[in-house]
C-alpha cells in the first residue's frame, strides 16, 4: 500500500486521469488522544482531541472514480 502525500501550504492534489482539483474521496488512519467527559448520565463527549499521527492511505477521485491516481501541483499564487 502506497501513502499518499498531503496536500500542503502551497500545493493541492489533481486528479491525473480527470484533471478534477476540487473533489476526493480520502481513507485515512489516525492515531489520537482524546479527553472524554461523560456527563452524570454517562453520555460521552469528546471535549479536547490530539492527533498523534496519521496517515492517508487512498485518495479516489469523486468525478472519474480513479483510485491512487492523485497528484501534488503548485496552488495558483502560491509562489507569490
Amino acid at each position: 500500500m502506497t501513502t499518499v502525500p498531503q496536500p500542503t501550504a502551497t500545493t493541492r492534489w489533481r486528479c491525473t486521469l480527470c484533471g478534477n482539483l476540487t473533489r476526493f474521496d480520502v481513507t485515512r488512519s489516525s492515531k489520537s488522544v482524546e479527553y472524554v467527559h461523560l456527563d452524570l448520565a454517562g453520555e460521552p463527549k469528546v471535549e479536547e482531541r490530539e492527533v498523534v499521527s496519521e496517515t492517508i492511505e487512498s485518495v479516489r477521485c469523486r468525478w472519474c472514480n480513479a483510485v491512487d491516481q492523485i497528484e501534488l501541483v503548485d496552488r495558483p499564487g502560491a509562489g507569490s
